[in-house]
């Protein structure tokens, strides 16, 4: 079997990202992309360590993280098994991914940044639940956060039959990232037939 191990030859299979690939990226939370994280109450949380990688799943009964400002979101350390695989690797590197999901919904909102552990009384009472409050908060700094298209979530049907939550669309999302130069409301008109057309 060959394999592909260098980005000249990966590069030459692929065509460049689209203009709205590349802006709807941003560096903060925009309003919309604010939005659309305080509805999700479920992500997939991915970490790095000496020892590899870890993805862990994260809910919570309701929005699954606090955003504190434009550039910092606030995760609560509920009870697990006590492997505790991403809290070793936040205190070993402490780079971060996000995946944030809502129900019915096709698209996903990604973020990447750094993350670290605090056991602050007044951050953890923020997340008290009957009672109880999270061991450890993560204190995760954005450093970058993007829409991720919903072509994924269409090929596999996911939530078929179920209409998504009153969310801003990814038009909306680009166009605000972008400050207009991509996305909008042609973008969503455009997207559905574009997107089964581009599925394989």
């Amino acid at each position: 079997m060959k394999y592909i191990e260098n980005l000249d030859d990966l590069l030459a299979l692929y065509g460049e990202p689209s203009a709205a690939a590349l802006k709807k990226v941003s560096p903060v939370l925009t309003p919309l992309y604010a939005k659309w994280i305080a509805a999700s109450k479920f992500c997939v949380l991915t970490t790095i360590g000496p020892e590899g990688t870890d993805g862990s799943p994260r809910g919570d009964a309701g929005p699954v993280v606090q955003i504190s400002h434009a550039q910092t979101l606030l995760m609560p350390d509920w009870r697990g098994n006590n492997r505790l695989d991403s809290l070793r690797n936040i205190i070993e590197d402490g780079r971060v991914s996000l995946m944030f999901i809502v129900t019915s919904s096709n698209e996903v909102i990604r973020v990447n940044g750094r993350a670290k552990l605090t056991t602050d009384t007044e951050l953890r009472a923020g997340f008290e639940r009957k009672g109880k409050c999270p061991e450890t908060v993560i204190v995760i700094k954005i450093e970058e956060v993007y829409i991720q298209c919903s072509r994924a979530l269409l090929r596999s049907g996911l939530w078929a039959g179920n209409k998504p939550q009153d969310l801003p669309t990814m038009g909306e999302i680009i166009a605000e990232a972008s400050h207009g130069e991509a996305g909008g409301q042609e973008f969503d008109r455009a997207w559905p037939e574009r997107a089964i057309k581009t599925f394989w």
